[in-house]
Parts: structure tokens; sequence; C-alpha cells
């Protein structure tokens, strides 16, 4: 009896030995559950992947020649690059009406864009599973839940086809390493691509729909992604993460962590994406680096395109941290620019080209791969690895090309120029050979050189161009670019445009800056007030400076009773109540109201409770309105008592009523300009200053009932039911005030 009691309880520790280990295999193996997949990378070149980058096609019903175009150029493009994945990062279609004011699903181009991309497939003959696809804002226009029936990517897109739900989507490419007697040896290299839908997870309709919103388990999700490689140190790994939105549209999560965060925090090589189009430049570019927590700028800009450290020392012990930091690279869109990207990584050194279809198809594409272009792909990693020698010499030793060509090539040349003597001097020209194997994806041509001569401090002394010819006679020239075998990086600056789109974190700025605008407002409203009641010192004209004209005109403004409560009382609705109230999905059937925090609708959720979307992407009708609208008319509503004001002083010093007045004359004198000017009395006596005042009135006006127009289409509504306080209000308030300040009173 004993012994079997014996014999029973070793069989059940074995069972509970066996389910364990079984439940630690599946905890180890919850990082792969997500979407995770492996694709080998056989043939030549060994040592370098490359993948095909498009964002912001805009399909649209009334431009059928960009799904046209898209069809007959990016089709037999991709056929001859040979991608190992095509990466398209959102906005596939337009979602907006032929006037561009409406803004929500279309089916029949979600039709179109499936058609499209199944002629590209089959023109280019890559495997369907290459080709990855995410949502963009248009995209999402009035979709109120994910998995609904306006929820037409989840139907049409290649992504929903292929069964990738949930917002990430990984896949990682495998190089299987041999042995290259021409150039080196490589061990089998990984490269992990990770997808990034950061939408809203209740899309209203634009255009309070610009902002991508990263949730907190988003994140959490996305760092679980990013480290599913990192116990297997034994590998290299390149790290890129692509999405729709740049960081500079990005809101933070709930808890306040951002894409960022998870982006320094595992050192990827570069974030793609696209959204903004090309019309802000072509700088659409940013390093990040992980700052000192206490540092307050970078929340909210960064005045130049690179983030980099200053320290001019290197730490090349094997303990000294790795510095935090990636790219972000911003593409131009297909929608208008034709703008295509290949992406390569070469021994973990990533670059790019992008390629413009604009002027119909490309024979001959250059993608160098080696050196980096010292503008926009240096970071200070690549210092480091030249200094400690982190990566071999046998990875300086050749300039190093993607070419990819529709015909024979004939030569590839490689030539650097030395801009030392204030001009171009060619210093190196040399051919460069292709690398042969049995087994091809692509082209990659090298040249050897002394990399060693071409060290200096300065990072964009020298430059790099590669020209490539085929059997036809036909010839390219790749851009030049500077380059620093140092791995130095030259200083870029943004554009004004460019600065204000990727510099400035608007997700961060939008609260300080409405706050400010509310407070200003209240303050020229409140001030004078006030000083005309307490105080017996007053804003006068006779005083110089633009804060005492402010003060003055305002002062003005409060002897209108009516016109300055007007203005005080909207001000105080604006904060405390809906601005209007309008149709937010695509059916039109649930309505939502905004207010300065954002859209409250009605949640899809089970709770079905209301809440709050679209915050800060409403700054784009709350600052415009504040700052375009309200404060310029008070100003002017405040000059039209002024000017009132100063014509009843003009009229009744001509009558002589106010010659005992030993200032009179001198205040005629500083608002006419010189004293006794019959001319500049004329201004005043003949009303051309109340002229201009009238002109900006109803500039002010027309302004104001554009954007109504623009929000009326946009979310189906009546302005005089749904919007009437925020539609009327100004354009009455300064009718009064014309009515109230005019020359018979």
């Amino acid at each position: 009896m004993k012994e079997g009691n014996e014999g029973m309880g070793f069989g059940e520790e074995r069972t509970m030995i066996r389910n364990g280990l079984m439940r630690l295999m599946l905890l180890l193996m919850i990082p792969w559950l997500c979407c995770a997949k492996v694709k080998d990378v056989q043939g030549a070149p060994e040592s370098v992947v490359w993948v095909v980058q498009l964002s912001d096609l805009h399909f649209s019903v009334h431009h059928p020649d960009r799904a046209t175009d898209f069809t007959s150029l990016v089709g037999p493009a991709l056929s001859m690059i040979n991608p190992s994945l095509v990466l398209i990062t959102g906005d596939l279609t337009d979602g907006k009406s032929k006037d561009l004011l409406t803004m929500k699903q279309n089916e029949e181009e979600w039709v179109e864009y499936r058609t499209a991309m199944d002629n590209v497939i089959k023109r280019s003959g890559l495997d369907k599973t290459a080709f990855f696809d995410l949502r963009g804002n248009h995209d999402n226009f009035g979709v109120p839940a994910v998995g609904g029936a306006f929820d037409f990517f989840s139907k049409y897109s290649i992504n929903g086809q292929l069964g990738r739900a949930g917002y990430l989507n990984s896949v990682t490419l495998q190089l299987l390493g041999h042995v290259n007697a021409i150039l080196f040896q490589t061990a089998d290299r990984k490269h992990l691509f990770v997808g990034v839908d950061s939408t809203m997870s209740v899309g209203v309709r634009g255009p309070t729909n610009l902002f991508g919103h990263p949730t907190d388990q988003l994140l959490s999700d996305l760092d679980v992604e990013l480290s599913q490689w990192d116990s297997q140190s034994k590998e290299p790994i390149s790290k890129i993460s692509f999405g729709h939105f740049p960081l500079s549209f990005s809101a933070t999560s709930h808890s306040g962590k951002s894409l960022k965060d998870i982006f320094l925090k595992h050192s990827i090589s570069a974030y793609v994406c696209g959204h903004l189009h090309s019309r802000f430049g072509k700088n659409l570019k940013r390093h990040h680096q992980l700052r000192h927590k206490f540092s307050f700028l970078p929340e909210f800009f960064q005045l130049n395109v690179h983030q980099l450290s200053s320290d001019p020392h290197v730490n090349c012990s094997t303990d000294a941290p790795m510095a935090n930091e990636f790219w972000e690279w911003e593409m131009g869109d297909w929608r208008k620019s034709r703008a295509m990207r290949i992406l390569a990584i070469d021994r973990g050194h990533v670059s790019y080209v992008d390629v413009d279809f604009k002027l119909g198809t490309k024979k001959i594409i250059i993608l160098p791969t080696f050196p980096l272009d010292s503008r926009l792909m240096s970071t200070s990693s690549s210092r480091r690895e030249y200094e400690c020698h982190a990566a071999g010499p046998v990875s300086y030793d050749a300039i190093r090309a993607l070419v990819f060509s529709v015909s024979p090539l004939v030569t590839v040349t490689a030539m650097i120029y030395d801009t030392r003597p204030g001009y171009l001097s060619l210093v190196f020209e040399g051919p460069m050979i292709k690398l042969e194997h049995n087994t091809s994806r692509g082209d990659l041509y090298i040249a050897r050189w002394n990399y060693r001569a071409f060290e200096d401090p300065s990072p964009d002394r020298y430059w790099l161009q590669i020209e490539a010819t085929d059997f036809m006679g036909r010839s390219t020239l790749s851009d030049l670019r500077p380059f620093s075998v140092n791995g130095l990086s030259t200083k870029l600056s943004w554009t004004w445009k460019e600065f204000v789109v990727m510099g400035c974190q608007w997700a961060a700025l939008y609260y300080p800056m409405m706050w400010c605008a509310v407070y200003f407002l209240l303050m020229i409203l409140l001030i004078p007030k006030a000083l005309l009641i307490f105080s017996s010192k007053h804003f006068t004209y006779k005083s110089k400076g633009l804060l005492n004209i402010i003060g003055w005109v305002s002062q003005e403004l409060c002897r209108v009773p009516l016109t300055w409560y007007g203005f005080l009382v909207y001000l105080f609705y604006l904060v405390l109540f809906p601005w209007f109230i309008g149709h937010v999905f695509t059916d039109g059937k649930d309505i939502g109201y905004m207010t300065y925090m954002g859209w409250v609708v009605k949640s899809f959720n089970e709770d079905g409770k209301h809440e709050y979307v679209g915050s800060p992407d409403v700054m784009v009708v709350v600052l415009p309105h504040l700052l375009f609208v309200v404060f310029p008319a008070i100003l002017v509503g405040g000059a039209l008592a002024a000017e009132k004001h100063i014509y009843r002083e003009h009229v009744l010093s001509l009558s002589g009523k106010k010659e005992d007045d030993p200032d009179e004359e001198g205040r005629r004198s500083l608002w006419y300009g010189y004293q006794g000017s019959r001319k500049s009395n004329s201004c005043v006596g003949d009303g051309w200053i109340r002229k201009v005042l009238l002109v900006i009135c109803l500039a002010i006006c027309g302004k104001h009932f554009m954007s109504c127009w623009v929000l009326v289409k946009a979310y189906e509504m009546n302005p005089i039911i749904n919007f009437p306080v925020y539609s009327l209000t100004i354009p009455l308030v300064l009718a009064y005030t014309v009515y109230r300040t005019r020359r018979n009173v």
C-alpha cells in the first residue's frame, strides 16, 4: 500500500513538472503570439536587405489618375527593385468630397484600392504577404469602431485580407549567411520591422482627425514587439518601425507616454512615416536622442534636424552605455508628388533614396548603401562604431551601392569630390564591380578604396556620386551626398515651414497655446475696465508703445458696454460650453458635440458611455478661431470706439468748443502726425480710418463665415440650430459696434 502511494505520488509529480514546463514555454512564447513573422531572405547580396515604402496614396473617385498611375508605374518598378517588403504607410484612400469639405468613408474608393493593389502585386511578381499597409487618418474618417460596417480598411486592405488584425504587425527578415570570397563573410543577421497603427479608436470626421493617438496598451505591446529578439544577443538586430503619423503629430497616451519613449528605449534604427506630404519641404527628417529628464525645451520644440550629443569624447569601453537615439524620416506623398522610397540596411547601416515618378518610369535607380549621407543618416553610434572599430575594417574597405536597372549595365562608376578648394574637385574615380552569385535578389556594386584617406574633421568635405550606364547608353547619376567615414554628422537646418511641422510638438503645445490665448484676451478686456473703475490713470494715445495702444483701444471698447460684455460672455461660453453639435461618423446618424477638449461622442464599447475623442485634433478649429477671429474682432471693436472718440474731439476742436484746453493742440498733433496738418485731419474728418476698419470687419466676418461653412459641410450641421452662438456672436457684436459708433451719435 505504501509503495502504491509512493508510485502514485511520483506520477503526479511528473505530471506537475510537465504541466509546469508547458506553462513556462507558453509564457516564453507570448511575445511571438502577436503578429510576428520570420521571413528568410536568400540569395545575393548576402549583407543587404531592402524594402520599398509608399505613403499617402489618397485614391479618390474624383482623381482616378492616382490609382491609374500607381498601377502603371509602381508595378513595373517593384518588379525591377524586387524588395523583400513593401510598406504602405497610411492614407490609402482620400475620403473627401469633390469640394474637399466633407470627409468620410467612400466604399467605391476602397474597391479601387483593392483592384489597384491586386494589379500591382500581379505585375510586380511579388508575393502578397510581402505587402504591409496601415491606416492613416483619412482611412479613419467617420469610422465609429474597428470591425464595424464602415471600417472598410479591414475589408479591402491587404492587412485585412490576410487577417493581420490589431494595431501592431511585425515581420523579421532573416539574412542567411554564406561565405563570399570577394568581399566578406557574414553571420546571420535579423531585421525587425514593426508597423504601428495609432489612428483614433473612434474615428471622427475631418478636419478634427489629424493626430496619432497611441494608447498605453499599444505602447506596451510595441515594447514587447521590439523586444522579441533581445534575448538572442548573439545575432545583430536592426529595428525599423513604420507608421503614418510623424511624432510631431502624435499625442501622448493617458499615462503621458509616447511612441518616442519606446523608440528611444530600444534605440531603433529609424521610424519611417508619411502624413505631411511634400509641400512643407524636402528635409522632413528628425534625429531623436535621449536627453536629460529635466530638459524642458525638447518637450515642445526641436530647433534643428539633429539632436546629437555635443560630447567630443567617445567611450569605447565595453561597459559604456549605448546612445538611445533613432532617426525619423517622413516621406513624400503619392497623391501629388508620385514619390516612392527604397530603404536598405547594409550590415546595420540604414540608407534610403527617394524616387520621383512625376516624369514617368525610371530605367535605372541607384541607392548608395555605404558610406552614409552625413546629413540625414549618421548617428552618434556611427562615430562610436568607427572610433572603437566595432564594425571591423571590413565594413569600411569598399564603397557599396545597390543599382536597379531594367537593362543590363555596362559600367558603374564611383566618384568622390573634395569641396575644400571651394568647388567640386574630383579626387577619386573608380569602377564598381558587381558581386556575382548563383542566386541573386538584386545587384550590389562595390569599389575598393582607401577609406583612411578620406578621414577628415569636416563631415561635409567629401561628396559621393555614382554613375550607371546601361547597354543602350542611358546614363543615370545619383544625387550628390556628403559623407564622413569618421561617423560625424553635417548640421542641417529646417526652413520655417519644416520647423513648424517637424520641430514643434503640437500635442504638447495645444493647451499652453490655447490657455495663453484665452488669458491674453481676458487681460485686454478686464485690465482696461479695472483701470477705468478703480484708477485715475488711464491709457492714452499720447503715450508710445504697442501695449499702450492696445490698452487705449481696449479702454475705449469698455465705453461701449454691450460690445464689451458681448466679447467677455462669449469667451466664457467658449471655455464652459460646447461650440457646436454635428454628425461625426460616416453613417450620419450619431451626433456629438465639440468643446475645446475634443468631441464628446457615444462610446461603441460595451459600456456605451460618452467619452472625449479628438484632442488635440480640435486645435485646427479652436486656435484659428481664437487667434484670427476673436482677437482681431476685439481689436477692431475697440478701434471703432477709439475712432469715434477721436472724431468727436476733432469735430469739437473745429467748432472751437475746446480752445481753452492747453493739451488739445498737442493731442491733435500726435494723432495726425504733425500740428495743423489739414491733409492728416482729413483722415478722420473724411472717414478714411473708419472705412478701413469697416473693411477689416468685413474681412473678419468673411473669414468666420468661411470657417462656419467648412464646419457645416464637414459635420452636416445647420448653423442656426447646431451652433448659433459660435456662428452668430462675433458678426452680431461687430454689427452692433459699427452701429453704435456711427458718426451721427
